[in-house]
């Protein structure tokens, strides 16, 4: 089992590159595209930082198999704090993987859980483990995922109604309210789909864009194709939360309905929907970041990490 951790890091890293890598991703920093202050080369120095925090997250799943460890011990939390910590040091952006790391670390455990069993993995397996993962959440790990994010200084965070990040008296709250990290994401999910993933057993990750992401790349054999047809999938269907944040909720429907548009029209697949999908990119590719749909970006570093860790090798 000393293997295992060190995969699946390994499998969550490549997840991430390959992602990032996906061009032209509307919208969003790629191989072709970078905004003002954040560039693809962050995005890849911040990968450099994650497989230690992930091979430790994947550590404590094969712990918890062997029942050296209870589920709420893990501290999914101080993973997260500390990925983020050490994304900043290996680049100058403040902010870039950040949702990414809040869907991979509890995914890491999981993968680590699950792989230490005697039965096949298989995604559906994964799935149920990574619901006991994040339900087992406490509030230390609440705590630690403020603090990640007052770290990481992620913009359009939004307004909650209750225990606001940006409240420097939510924590203490927390602490003494004893509110778990997955309660806390129970009051963020109507306007955040990180959060409403975790509290919906990750619904769009498994099943939205996993199954189109190995129907596709059955089809096509096509990595970069499939990841953005993945990705524009999601978008089409879920408007992004990042954007509706920003810019309001029309202007995310009507990015939802320009992803689907493009990709009806064939996306990579032909000449009139690539014609539409960098017009697309261009015109999400706004000054202000306002039309970045950045948490359809990490919910597809999410499916890909489940088909990598399924076994699928670009």
């Amino acid at each position: 089992m000393d293997e295992i951790p060190d995969y699946v890091s390994r499998c969550l890293d490549l997840a991430i590159l390959l992602e990032v890598s996906a061009y032209p991703k509307p919208g969003n920093v790629h191989r072709t595209a970078d905004f003002a202050e954040t560039r693809y080369e962050h995005f890849l120095a911040s990968a450099v930082a994650l497989p230690s925090h992930f091979r430790r997250a994947a550590q404590m799943g094969v712990h918890v198999s062997q029942k050296k460890v209870v589920l709420n011990r893990i501290g999914i939390g101080k993973v997260v704090k500390n990925a983020v910590k050490d994304v900043r040091a290996w680049q100058r952006d403040k902010n870039t993987l950040l949702g990414s790391i809040l869907l991979l670390s509890p995914m890491a455990v999981a993968a680590g859980l699950t792989m230490s069993k005697k039965t096949p993995f298989s995604a559906d397996a994964l799935r149920i483990d990574l619901k006991s993962v994040v339900k087992s959440t406490t509030p230390r790990d609440a705590v630690n995922v403020y603090d990640a994010i007052s770290m990481a200084q992620p913009g359009g965070l939004g307004k909650a109604p209750r225990l606001d990040v940006t409240d420097a008296k939510s924590k203490q709250k927390i602490l003494a309210q004893g509110t778990s990290l997955y309660e806390v994401f129970k009051i963020s999910a109507p306007w955040d789909s990180i959060s409403a993933e975790w509290v919906n057993n990750f619904h769009v990750t498994f099943d939205i864009g996993y199954p189109y992401f190995r129907r596709l790349i059955n089809k096509t054999g096509d990595i970069n194709t499939t990841s953005v047809h993945t990705f524009l999938r999601i978008l089409s269907e879920v408007p992004d939360t990042l954007i509706a944040r920003k810019a309001g909720k029309q202007e995310a429907e009507w990015a939802s309905n320009e992803a689907a548009k493009a990709l009806d029209a064939g996306g990579l697949t032909s000449r009139e929907g690539r014609s539409q999908l960098l017009t697309l990119d261009r015109k999400l590719h706004d000054a202000d970041h306002k039309l970045n749909p950045g948490t359809t970006a990490d919910i597809t570093s999410a499916v890909l990490a489940i088909a990598i860790l399924e076994g699928y090798r670009p």
